[in-house]
């Protein structure tokens, strides 16, 4: 099939508008999670939990449907990147989640973001299984972390596995990364 006989995909589809929500939504969490009292705590809770679903939900129907952009291959994780560190720097700030959890968590998503930019010309570091893990385990440490009344032990343990999953999920996407690099090399002669 030649180019022209592909399938033109509109960047102005279902998947793409829920990335764009989910973008729009970051500032109205933050509002809700500074300002004081229970209610607006629950308020910043649903509306990091409906960007959460629509994270899930943009890629679910983007693949299922054909609908994946180049716009949405940008979009998407800065999407992600834009909740998760919100709500990680948010929570520091409030002194309810050491600075160190937020410098790791998103030194990670940094470095990593850096390394796929840098490996773009060469090959195409594919997410994998424990980077799927490592989103699961840093949702559902921030929900714990804003869901007010959970002892800090459990919101410990989870964040615990997170930062573990995540920095472990770090190192080996710079070893596929390196090894993907050094496949490319060869196949080009170098």
């Amino acid at each position: 099939m030649t180019r022209d006989e592909r399938r033109v995909v509109s960047p102005w589809n279902i998947a793409n508008v829920l990335t764009v929500l989910r973008l729009v939504l970051v500032p109205f969490f933050v509002v809700c999670l500074f300002l004081p009292g229970t209610g607006w705590r629950l308020a910043a809770l649903a509306v990091f939990a409906v960007a959460s679903i629509t994270d899930h939900l943009d890629g679910e129907l983007a693949r299922r449907y054909g609908l994946i952009t180049d716009f949405g291959k940008i979009a998407d994780p800065i999407a992600d990147k834009a909740l998760t560190g919100a709500a990680l720097v948010c929570l520091s700030v409030l002194d309810e989640l050491p600075w160190w959890v937020t410098a790791v968590i998103l030194g990670r998503e940094l470095g990593i973001t850096v390394l796929r930019l840098a490996l773009l010309r060469h090959a195409v570091i594919p997410a994998s299984y424990g980077g799927k893990v490592k989103t699961v385990l840093q949702i559902a440490a921030i929900v714990l972390y804003i869901l007010p009344g959970v002892p800090p032990p459990v919101r410990w343990v989870v964040m615990g596995a997170a930062v573990v999953v995540t920095v472990g999920t770090g190192v080996d996407y710079v070893v596929r990364g390196v090894k993907l690099r050094g496949v490319a090399r060869q196949a080009r002669g170098e």
